[in-house]
This record gives C-alpha cells, structure tokens and sequence, in this order.
C-alpha cells in the first residue's frame, strides 16, 4: 500500500447465553473516515464464557482489520470494560482462558497501532447484533454467513429515530419558543432512554456478597463478630467454600476478591480464589459488627443475661451491644463508606465480596433505601450468594439474594 496508512474502527461483542452457556461473538470493521462497514464476522462458540466471547470477538475483528490493511492503524470499540481495560494494560489478566486470546489478539497488529475505547453497550449494537446472529445460527445446528447478517439495520434504525426525534423536538420547540440546543437535549434524552427504563449508564461494578462457610458456632446461632474469638471455619464450612468456588468458576464472571480481615472470610475467600486464580485483597471495613460481650452467645443467653440491653438494641439502629459493641448505624456508615471506596476501585468489574451477615445484609438495605429494621427481616445463610450492582449515576439495582442452589 502507498501513501498514509489506512485508519480502522473495530466494533466487537461477544455473548453467553448462560454465562457458560451457548456463545458467540460478532465483530465490524469500519472505515475510521467514513464510518462504511468494510467487514463483518460472527461465529457460535459452544459453550463458553461471556469473557471468552468478547476475547474472541474482538480477536476476529482485528484479524479481519489486518486482513483489509496489515499497515493501517486501529481503534478499537467494546462495552467490556474488562477486555478494554486488560488489552490497555490498565488491569491484570489472570484467568487461565483469557491469557491466551489477549496474547493472541496484542500481537495481531504492532504494539502501539492499536488503541482501545470503551463504549456503552448501546452504542454497540451492531457488533451485538452479530453475536446474537450466530448464537441463533448456533441453536439452528448452522453457521453464521454474511449473507444472511442484517446487522446494519440497527445503525439504519438508530440514525432514523434520532433524526425524527430531533426533528420532532426542534418542531415542538419552535412552536414553544425552545431554544434550540435545548431541543436537541432533549431530543438526545429521548433516544438514550428506552420505556421507563434509565439510559445506558455503562457496565456497572456489580458485587457479588459472600457470607462465609460455617464455622463451629454458625450452626448454634451464637452471636461471631469482630470482636470474639475470631473462628476457622469447620470443615462443613471448608466444604461449602469448595462448592462455591466450583460454581463460580463454572459463571466465570468475577474479576476480583475482596475479603473481611476475619480468619472465617480469608479461609472462604482463599479457597475460592484459588480455583478462580485470582489473589486475594483483605478490606477492613468489610469485618462483622462488634457484638460486644455478647461475642459467642445464643440470642436465648442474650435474652437472659442482659434484656435491657438486648430491648434497646433490638428498638433502636443507635443502640450498642453491651459492653461497648458496634451499633447497627455504626455499621451502616461504615459500610456505605466501603462500599463508595470500592465502587471507585472497581467501576465497571464484577468483584467478589467476601463478608458476613450484618455486612451483606446492610449492603442490600443501602442498595434498596429500607429502614434499619430491615435487618432482622432477612434470612442469610453461611456460604449463600448475593449481588448488588452499582451505577455511574449513583443508583443500585438488586441482583441476587441469599441463592444456595451451588450447596445442594
């Protein structure tokens, strides 16, 4: 090729229908100037990991990039978080199945010619649309052909409702007297947000909470914060932290662990990990209230030994265990300050938390904006998993709740 080098946009998705489950991926290759799609590629996968799909996804784009051009230069657009920020060297990779494809996909073009963007996923659509177009071949028994893509709709779609909108709006605001570029706000509000739902706010950190395994006291209810004797966990609990693990390793969707200080949590946490290959982040703010003197007690000696104490306890967040315990609101502002400290470090990751029973539950009583009291109105057993997504604009959405089906 003569003159300046060519200059691509590679679009890519990949997508799990189970997360493992029936994959495939789909890329474009566009034109960085005019914005033509000059290439389209899709493939079913089998079974997989959404992860994987995105790797693979993006590997097929930047082979067909090199294909068009082996000189040209790359810019690259994903709404995985994960793979955007592997591939720009901001985060590690550590999971076994992804190394591979990540080397594979740096060495496709010259370090240094390929540049990497994040997008929201809705402005991802046709490479989305491709991934979803071999899943559906996959489940036919056929393969994907570019025949039969229809990809390009969505772009077609999207630019005609926009232009209508902004028409619509800019019409609506010169009978109105609107300015114009308030129109065109609102105009760009309206394509962004879809039925009652918010605009695409990006991949939120979404945290899956861990209670731990049993340890010798969980299953006589006593009273284990951070204060008491600090237990291993039994060998139940070791059991239970394997078939987490096992599970989790099948999802393939946490990028991180984060664990309590407490011997029970790191033990968890460890196991997990381990199979995961991942390193294991100790965060204090994720520790057990402080139950005070009431450490290693069943709520029926609570009862008898000091009432008062346990009445107010029970009739006020404010309210300390005796002896100089962690109240209820003391721990809900500790918590809600790990939890920003947190959503800050890991913006856009699927990270494990491995905590304990007022923790978890007062994360999911902060996500949900219910009372204190809510608190002893949740059942959370040990080894049981729970999540908690958190979004750029500040917002929560509860995903999962106290789900044991991996212990059965």
């Amino acid at each position: 090729m003569t003159g300046s080098a060519r200059e691509f946009v590679v679009e890519a998705d990949g997508g799990s229908r189970g997360n493992p489950g029936p994959a495939g991926y789909g890329a474009v290759v566009l034109d960085a100037a005019t914005g033509e799609t000059l290439r389209e590629a899709a493939e079913y996968l089998g079974v997989v990991t959404n992860n994987v799909a995105e790797y693979r996804g993006l590997l097929a784009g930047l082979r067909a990039a090199r294909e068009l051009d082996p000189d040209a230069t790359v810019r690259v657009r994903m709404d995985s978080k994960l793979v955007v920020e592997q591939m720009s060297g901001r985060w590690k990779i550590k999971h076994p199945d992804m190394k591979p494809l990540a080397t594979e996909a740096a060495r496709v073009f010259p370090p240094g010619r390929v540049t990497y963007e994040w997008i929201p996923r809705a402005d991802n659509k046709h490479a989305d649309r491709l991934a979803n177009e071999a899943m559906d071949a996959g489940a036919r028994g056929e393969q994907w052909s570019p025949a039969t893509s229809t990809a390009e709709l969505d772009a077609a779609a999207a630019t005609a409702t926009a232009a209508t909108a902004t028409a619509e709006a800019g019409r609506r605001a010169a009978d109105a007297g609107t300015p114009a570029a308030e129109a065109d706000v609102r105009a760009a509000k309206a394509v962004a947000s879809s039925g009652w739902g918010p605009a695409d706010m990006g991949v939120p950190a979404t945290f899956v909470l861990l209670r731990h395994g049993e340890t010798p006291l969980t299953p006589q209810k006593r009273f284990s914060g951070s204060g008491g004797t600090d237990p291993s966990l039994s060998p139940v609990g070791r059991e239970q932290a394997e078939r987490v693990a096992e599970s989790l390793a099948r999802r393939g969707t946490i990028e991180a662990v984060v664990a309590s200080p407490l011997a029970r949590t790191r033990e968890t946490a460890g196991i997990v990990a381990a199979r995961l290959g991942l390193e294991v982040t100790v965060e204090e703010g994720l520790r057990e209230t402080d139950f005070g003197a009431w450490e290693g007690l069943t709520f029926g000696e609570v009862r008898e030994r000091y009432p008062a104490d346990l009445d107010a306890w029970l009739a006020s967040p404010d309210a300390e265990p005796t002896g100089g315990g962690e109240s209820f609101a003391a721990t809900g502002a500790r918590i809600a300050a790990t939890r920003d400290k947190l959503v800050a470090a890991y913006a856009g990751r699927t990270v494990l938390l491995v905590s304990h029973v007022t923790p978890i539950k007062t994360f999911l009583r902060l996500a949900l904006g219910a009372p204190p009291e809510s608190l002893f109105r949740m059942e959370l057993s040990a080894a049981s998993l729970s999540a908690v997504a958190y979004y750029a604009d500040g917002g929560a959405s509860v995903r999962l709740f106290n789900e044991t089906s991996h212990l059965r």
